[in-house]
């Protein structure tokens, strides 16, 4: 599995961050109060002259304003890569593949970081899970970002908590120094097998509270959904792959809270327009983000087939998305399973 690296022992490492959209954006920002220059890869060359000329990104989080000489900006992925010691992925799960394709700089010795809630379609594989078998990425080498925290409060500087897992305790502290500050606080776990899982179920949970609003289901119903909901988070943890976690703690009950909850959770918006009648294709196309959990859901779908674990509202979700199931018979029947 190859050495620990103890980035405690090497303040200078050098980070970069991939991914020019609103979780990027603000990842950048965070990562400012504690690192004096950041690289930053953005696949689209017009948001990176803009970021050079006038330090914002004019599509995402566009009051955000940069100091233009800490940041090292390029769309071509190898120029940031090969002079990253720890990067930083914000690239939606669906397009991280093809966002690789270009990569020719060898990862081996870089530190991964994922920021990235979602699952790779296909392959059926977390972010972790991807660049361990693919990219021969040691897990002792990769660590994971979760919330509760959405881009556009960190954008505001109002209050966030996120929690940084790695296998390795000491790196996991080590990394967390680089994301604390004034409106940051961080939390460290070595679950990141537990972490990244619960990330990317609880985007399947915020896509049924969104269906369940639009239908027109209310707060008491809400309230029932979601504790059901975390219950199948456990249910799915604990027989995939055991371990002492706290399911209660921040990284997995805080953030499906705040996805199912917030009027800033994509997949939470993404489930009102499928609750209130719009089709998969039509939702995605006026949403300018995109809605992890849509992919998640076949994938989880796909893997559950191994485990067999009780996921009704899972299956719910799938039922309306890929099925073409009406949300308001689906979610009727799902009403008879819940307790």
């Amino acid at each position: 599995m190859g050495k620990t690296i103890d980035f405690q022992l090497d303040e200078t490492a050098k980070v970069a961050v991939f991914g020019g959209g609103s979780w990027a954006t603000a990842i950048v920002k965070i990562l400012l109060n504690n690192v004096e220059k950041i690289g930053w890869y953005v696949r689209d060359p017009e948001v990176v002259e803009s970021l050079r000329t006038d330090g914002r990104n004019p599509k995402y989080l566009s009051a955000v304003k940069f100091d233009k000489t800490k940041l090292i900006l390029s769309s071509d992925i190898n120029e940031i890569a090969k002079n990253a010691d720890i990067i930083v992925f914000a690239i939606p799960s669906a397009f991280l593949k093809d966002s690789l394709q270009d990569l020719t700089v060898n990862l081996e010795g870089k530190f991964i970081i994922s920021a990235i809630k979602g699952i790779i379609p296909d392959d059926n594989q977390t972010v972790a899970e991807y660049f361990h078998e693919h990219h021969q990425i040691p897990f002792d080498f990769i660590g994971i970002v979760t919330g509760p925290c959405h881009a556009e409060e960190a954008a505001q500087e109002r209050l966030s908590y996120l929690t940084i897992a790695c296998k390795n305790r000491e790196n996991a502290a080590a990394i967390a120094e680089k994301f604390n500050c004034s409106f940051i606080n961080t939390i460290t776990s070595t679950d990141i097998y537990g972490t990244e899982y619960s990330a990317v179920l609880k985007n399947i949970y915020a896509i049924a509270a969104g269906i369940c609003h639009g239908v027109g289901y209310g707060d008491n119903f809400q309230a029932v959904l979601i504790s059901n909901a975390q219950r199948e988070i456990k249910r799915f943890l604990d027989q995939t792959y055991p371990s002492k976690r706290n399911i209660d703690s921040s990284a997995y009950l805080g953030d499906l809270l705040v996805t199912s909850y917030s009027h800033f959770s994509r997949n939470r918006n993404f489930g009102m327009m499928i609750g209130r009648g719009y089709s998969v294709k039509a939702a995605q196309l006026e949403m300018s983000m995109v809605a992890e959990g849509y992919y998640s859901t076949s994938c989880i779908k796909e893997i559950n087939k191994k485990y067999n674990v009780k996921l009704p509202i899972v299956d719910a979700v799938y039922n309306i998305l890929y099925e073409g199931i009406a949300p308001a018979i689906e979610i009727k029947l799902l009403t008879e399973k819940l307790k």
